[in-house]
């Protein structure tokens, strides 16, 4: 599951780490993902189980991705017992987080 061909061109993440972030993400979606929800097309939304470390796992997962994958915008809120997860893209990147949301519901369906 954790077959990084649907990482955009455009992310600058050296090619050697691209399975370790993809497996990184998946196992936080497989672990933690309550549920998720498309407000509107350019906007994900995934609530996540929250406990000890979850929260900052989550805010350094999606600074680090922000880093090599400029166009995501992650907003995290939430704490101790849910972690509300929102991640927009532009409309070029649209695809890409189709992309991740059918990624996020395929490892929180492993569950």
């Amino acid at each position: 599951m954790s077959d990084p061909a649907w990482v955009p061109r455009s992310c600058t993440l050296p090619t050697g780490e691209l399975p370790l972030r993809v497996a990184e993400w998946e196992a936080l979606f497989s672990e933690r993902l309550a549920s998720l929800s498309r407000p509107e097309p350019l906007h994900l939304r995934l609530d996540l189980a929250g406990g000890e470390g979850a929260a900052d796992r989550v805010r350094d997962l999606a600074e680090r991705e922000s880093g090599c994958c400029s166009f995501f915008t992650f907003t995290t809120t939430g704490g101790r017992d849910l972690i509300r997860l929102d991640v927009s893209v532009d409309r070029a990147h649209e695809a890409v987080l189709d992309a991740l949301a059918a990624r996020a519901a395929a490892a929180g369906e492993q569950r």
